[in-house]
């Protein structure tokens, strides 16, 4: 964590910056090892120019930061009733005229009011560079993230053995829920999707009181937090004998799935990925159906740079992490996606989930 927050001092001396104030609760766990949800009240970690960094944290975090922060040793707190960003200012050595923060977290009312202390001349944004190194994973992030997917695909067979007809799809939430938290989850990585029927064909569906029923598709979204780092896997299953047409749905986009997987290496572009499972489904005539990208970023947030669509034509290199789920989506009949979480390797491919995916029927 030392070298990373070093990058950040290479970082600042290079863009002639005075300072850096990083306040994603992310960002701040990537750098320190401290985690914290400080929900309304200010955290931030605070990088100076020719200073040692320091952690602006709530009273009731003093503790926990303190033991937890690797690398600091200037913690400094506020109360629920100071000006936390009077309390920056006073802890700044110096006067700083050139700032980098992250933009795309700072609400306008928080910017305003930390310019208003500070009274810097110009604000830059910090989060692309932060991007670009929580992008390339390490060997001990990479074994955090296969174990939130091992988590995950236990919770899953828990979860399909509940599956009978007469089930709702908020049964089946509570239950993988449960199984979650008791097989060593954090906590959900996003809110959990299972959608039967024709619901299925709803990509970001909201689970209800519909019941499973015999002769159709039942798809789980599913992802745990474990240790800070998410897993997102997607399966489909066929409860009891399903149509030829959905039997034909389900092949296609497994195809895709394993095509794309197959086409990560480095060198190789995020934009030829998606290119590559979307011609596999506009060659079966499902073209108009996978609406999509074919996936993204995945880390200390479930959903983070990269994206993967045919646009981007950023290069693949080891150590970046993403999910592959291509889907189809027929309105009224129902749909499939398939979703894996795969590391690039220098000579290829690591695919860090397991769960089977070739057809499966249960219920």
């Amino acid at each position: 964590m030392q070298s990373r927050i070093q990058r950040l001092y290479r970082y600042m001396e290079e863009q002639a910056l005075d300072a850096l104030f990083v306040t994603l609760p992310a960002n701040i766990y990537y750098l320190t090892g401290f985690r914290s949800n400080p929900h309304e009240r200010f955290l931030g970690l605070i990088l100076v120019k020719g200073h040692e960094p320091f952690l602006l944290v709530p009273a009731l975090d003093k503790e926990a930061a303190g033991t937890a922060a690797k690398g600091i040793s200037r913690i400094y707190t506020h109360t629920d009733t100071d000006n936390p960003y009077e309390v920056l200012q006073k802890l700044l050595s110096a006067a700083v005229r050139r700032v980098g923060l992250e933009k795309t977290h700072l609400t306008v009312s928080r910017f305003e009011a930390l310019a208003a202390a500070i009274g810097a001349d110009a604000y830059f944004d910090l989060a692309a560079e932060l991007q670009s190194m929580r992008m390339i994973k390490s060997a001990e992030e990479i074994a955090m993230m296969r174990k939130a997917v091992q988590v995950i695909e236990d919770v899953l067979h828990a979860g399909v053995a509940q599956v009978k007809p007469g089930v709702t799809e908020l049964d089946l939430v509570a239950e993988l829920e449960y199984r979650m938290k008791k097989l060593g989850a954090d906590g959900p990585s996003f809110d959990t999707i299972v959608l039967a029927g024709e619901k299925s064909a709803l990509p970001h569906g909201v689970p209800g009181n519909r019941s499973v029923r015999e002769g159709e598709l039942l798809l789980f979204d599913i992802g745990v937090y474990v240790d800070g780092y998410a897993s997102d896997i997607t399966r489909t299953f066929a409860v009891g004998d399903i149509a030829p047409k959905l039997q034909d749905i389900y092949e296609t986009v497994l195809a895709a799935n394993m095509r794309a997987i197959e086409a990560v290496a480095p060198g190789a572009t995020f934009g030829s990925l998606d290119r590559t499972a979307r011609a596999v489904i506009a060659g079966k005539g499902y073209g108009d159906y996978f609406m999509h990208r074919l996936g993204h970023g995945l880390g200390l947030d479930v959903h983070e740079y990269p994206s993967v669509h045919g646009d981007n034509e950023q290069q693949l290199a080891a150590g970046m992490a993403f999910t592959i789920e291509p889907g189809i989506y027929v309105p009224g009949l129902g749909g499939v996606r398939i979703e894996d979480d795969v590391v690039v390797t220098a000579h290829g491919v690591d695919v860090l989930t397991t769960f089977p995916k070739e057809l499966t029927v249960i219920g």
